[in-house]
């Protein structure tokens, strides 16, 4: 198996990302995230009855269904190596890009934009619905629909572009798929309610240790994403350090606080939490800047790979 050098998987990285931008998603009947979703679909029926049993088999569904996919993305990552260079840094781009969901997230925010400006907030409710949140969106205003999409926009830079980019950096694309495998495992299970209390306890908390670094790292991204667009650091950094801790979730509030702080508005999940607590409502024109933030600190997190690997090169050299 021929060595994959650090350079070459910013490299891909970057060749995931314009694929990413330039195809978009298969149909789900031919993306293998949906065919993940299916198989742990099929495998809840078999969950055993009492509390410590559906803890365990919520545990073993996690590991080993990661485990798999890791031992098999890994297998095509080797079989890709053999083949000429241009040709599996290509492949290997294509499979990190079906990962990713950064134009996914895009296009979502860009459609509750669109839908806002021609004054159809009954649309806006219904996209904000149907492509980022789960809660219910029937009676929320308009700034509520805006800071609902805003504040996806931050969480899911973080889990659906951040983290499996840093986990393709340290691990290959073994370790991107099986963290995706095991954030859809939690996406799907780990909700607080008599089905999945127990089920998905193990799922969600296995979520939270994998998205430490991640969720951290995202909101340093986020910061240099604002100040390329001009926005005031400072102030993001302010009601980050505030308001990080608020949420239920250890890290979700990271990257939202920092994206509140950063728009300077409110991100309010009413009984839940307020982040940016004081700032102005949130606005459609917030919406289209939480993307352009996302997009720049997506760049750069691969601008601080590439800087940490050329640091690599150097001291290497120094050494010898």
């Amino acid at each position: 198996m021929k060595r994959v050098l650090p350079q070459e998987r910013c490299l891909v990285a970057a060749v995931a990302l314009g694929l990413d931008a330039g195809l978009g998603d298969p149909k789900n009947r031919w993306h293998p995230v949906a065919w993940m979703g299916s198989a742990i679909a099929k495998w809840k029926p078999f969950a055993p009855q009492g509390e410590h049993a559906r803890f365990g088999f919520g545990a073993m569904v996690s590991l080993v269904g990661a485990g798999i996919v890791y031992v098999f993305v890994s297998t095509l990552e080797w079989a890709a190596s053999l083949l000429p260079r241009p040709i599996d840094m290509f492949i290997q781009g294509y499979l990190l890009k079906l990962v990713l969901a950064a134009r996914g997230l895009r296009l979502a925010a860009e459609e509750i934009e669109e839908a806002l400006a021609q004054g159809d907030l009954d649309e806006a409710r219904r996209l904000v619905s149907w492509h980022l949140v789960s809660r219910e969106t029937r009676s929320l205003t308009e700034s509520e629909v805006c800071a609902a999409a805003v504040e996806s926009v931050a969480e899911n830079t973080s889990d659906g572009v951040i983290a499996p980019l840093y986990y393709y950096l340290i691990g290959g694309l073994g370790a991107a798929w099986a963290y995706r495998f095991s954030n859809t495992v939690d996406s799907m299970w780990g909700y607080r309610n008599d089905e999945y209390e127990w089920l998905g306890k193990f799922p969600a908390h296995w979520d939270d240790v994998l998205n430490l670094l991640p969720a951290r790292l995202t909101a340093g991204c986020l910061t240099v994403g604002g100040w390329l667009i001009g926005k005031d650091v400072g102030k993001g950094a302010w009601v980050w350090q505030r308001d990080h801790g608020v949420t239920s979730s250890p890290n979700a509030g990271h990257p939202m606080s920092m994206m509140a702080g950063l728009l300077e508005v409110e991100l309010e999940k009413k009984e839940h939490y307020c982040l940016g607590e004081g700032s102005k409502p949130a606005t459609r024109e917030d919406i289209h800047d939480s993307v352009r933030i996302m997009q720049g600190a997506v760049w750069t997190l691969l601008g601080l790979a590439g800087l940490a690997t050329l640091m690599m090169k150097i001291l290497g050299k120094k050494r010898e």
